[in-house]
C-alpha cells in the first residue's frame, strides 16, 4: 500500500462528515481555509478524491459557485488537482520532502538502510508517545482496526499484504500524534516503505519464518497497548523496541548474504581448480 492513499472518496453522508457548515463571512475564503486544514492536519491525503461540487455545496451549506471558487484557488497553490472529466483529488505533497532522484540512489545503495532505521527510530518513538498523550477516541478505534487487521492476516502469510498492514498501523500512529509535520513526514517515509526502498518483508522475516512474523506482531501489539493506556514513556519504549529488533533482523540478514556469496564464490573456484586437472590428479591424498 502506498504511504499516500490514494482512494476515491466515499461519498456516503458518514463518511463526508469530515465537512462542516460553512458559516463565515467570507464563504470562498472560508471553504479555502476548511480543506486546507483537513490537508495540513492529513485528514485528507495526497491522491484522494474529494466529493462533487454538489456534495461539498450541500455538505457546507454553501452556493456550488463559492465551491468552485474555493476548487479553483486550492489549485493555483497547488493543493488540489481538477481533472476534467474524472474530478478533483488532493494533490501530492509528499514528493519535495524526498525527491524521485535520492530514492532513486537510495535504492542503489541498500547500505544507507541502517541510516533510515536510526533516523525512523527517533521519530517512531516520538510518535508513539505523541499518540498516547493525544490519540482521541476516534484514533483509538483506528489504531484497534489496524492492529485487528494484522492479527487477522497473521494466520494467512502474505508478505504483500502484510507490508500494506505494517504501513498503514504505523501511519494511524502518526496521525494520532496530531503533530502535522510528522504526520507529513513519515508519509514521505512510509512511502519509501511501500515502494519497497527500505523495507522487504520477506527478507526481515526471512521467507515468512513464524517466530519472525509471531515476534513483529507481539512488538506491535505492545506498542498500541501502550498508547491504549495512554503511557507515552512505555509507547515509546515499544516503538524503539520493535525498530531495534528490524534493525537487527536486518543486520543479520545482510551479514548471512554476505557470508552465502563468499562460500558460493569459493565453491566455484573450487570447482573451477578441479576441472582443469587432470582426473588422476584430482583426487586427494593423504
Amino acid at each position: 500500500m502506498a504511504a499516500e492513499e490514494h482512494t476515491e472518496f466515499d461519498s456516503s453522508t458518514a463518511s463526508r462528515k469530515v465537512f462542516d457548515p460553512v458559516k463565515h463571512d467570507s464563504v470562498a475564503d472560508a471553504v479555502v481555509h476548511q480543506i486546507e486544514v483537513l490537508i495540513v492536519s492529513g485528514v485528507l491525503r495526497g491522491g484522494q478524491k474529494l466529493p462533487s461540487e454538489r456534495e461539498l455545496a450541500d455538505d457546507m451549506a454553501v452556493s456550488r459557485p463559492k465551491i468552485r471558487e474555493a476548487i479553483k484557488s486550492l489549485a493555483n497553490r497547488e493543493l488540489l488537482e481538477v481533472r476534467h472529466g474524472d474530478g478533483t483529488f488532493v494533490a501530492s505533497l509528499a514528493g519535495p520532502t524526498i525527491s524521485p532522484r535520492i530514492v532513486e540512489l537510495f535504492s542503489r545503495h541498500p547500505e544507507v538502510f541502517h541510516d533510515y532505521l536510526e533516523f525512523r527510530r527517533e521519530l517512531e518513538a516520538f510518535a508513539a508517545s505523541a499518540a498516547a498523550q493525544r490519540a482521541t477516541p476516534a484514533d483509538g478505534d483506528i489504531l484497534r482496526r489496524r492492529l485487528d487487521d494484522m492479527h487477522n492476516q497473521h494466520e494467512k502469510p502474505d508478505v504483500t499484504l502484510e507490508a500494506e498492514l505494517d504501513v498503514a498501523f504505523h501511519l494511524s500512529i502518526a496521525d494520532a500524534s496530531h503533530n502535522a509535520m510528522l504526520v507529513h513526514m513519515m508519509t514521505s517515509i512510509y512511502e519509501l516503505m511501500a515502494r519497497g526502498i527500505f523495507y522487504n518483508r520477506e527478507y526481515l522475516t526471512g521467507e515468512l519464518d513464524s517466530n519472525v512474523r509471531a515476534a513483529l506482531l507481539e512488538q506491535h501489539t505492545a506498542i498500541a497497548d501502550a498508547i491504549f493506556r495512554q503511557d507515552p514513556v512505555a509507547a515509546a519504549a515499544a516503538a524503539e523496541a520493535h525498530l531495534d529488533f528490524v534493525a537487527t533482523r536486518m543486520r543479520d540478514g545482510d551479514n548471512r548474504k554476505v557470508r552465502a556469496s563468499h562460500a558460493r564464490k569459493r565453491l566455484m573456484l573450487l570447482d573451477a581448480r578441479r576441472s582443469n586437472k587432470p582426473a588422476a590428479a584430482s583426487q586427494p591424498k593423504y
